[in-house]
């Protein structure tokens, strides 16, 4: 039995490295972006949390609202 155990160490030892690879690589990533649809430029605000369609679209870079459960969100047009 411990034949057995001693060739699955390795094996069980790369598994856990790749997965510890796995988990830094997407930690040091940098921050998750929510999938955002195919728009013109300036017709999307993005706030800190989640984005929204701008109502009304405008220029890129000026700051837009979208509503919340807690009230109007402060965003970018983009």
């Amino acid at each position: 039995m411990s034949r057995r155990l001693a060739q699955q160490a390795p094996a069980a030892l790369l598994a856990r490295l790749l997965v510890a690879g796995v988990v830094l690589l997407s930690a040091l990533s940098g921050p998750a972006l929510a999938q955002v649809p195919d728009h013109a430029p300036g017709t999307i605000c993005f706030t800190e949390h989640f984005w929204c369609w701008a109502s009304p679209p405008g220029i890129p870079g000026n700051e837009c609202f979208c509503p919340s459960i807690a009230g109007p969100q402060a965003g970018t047009l983009g």
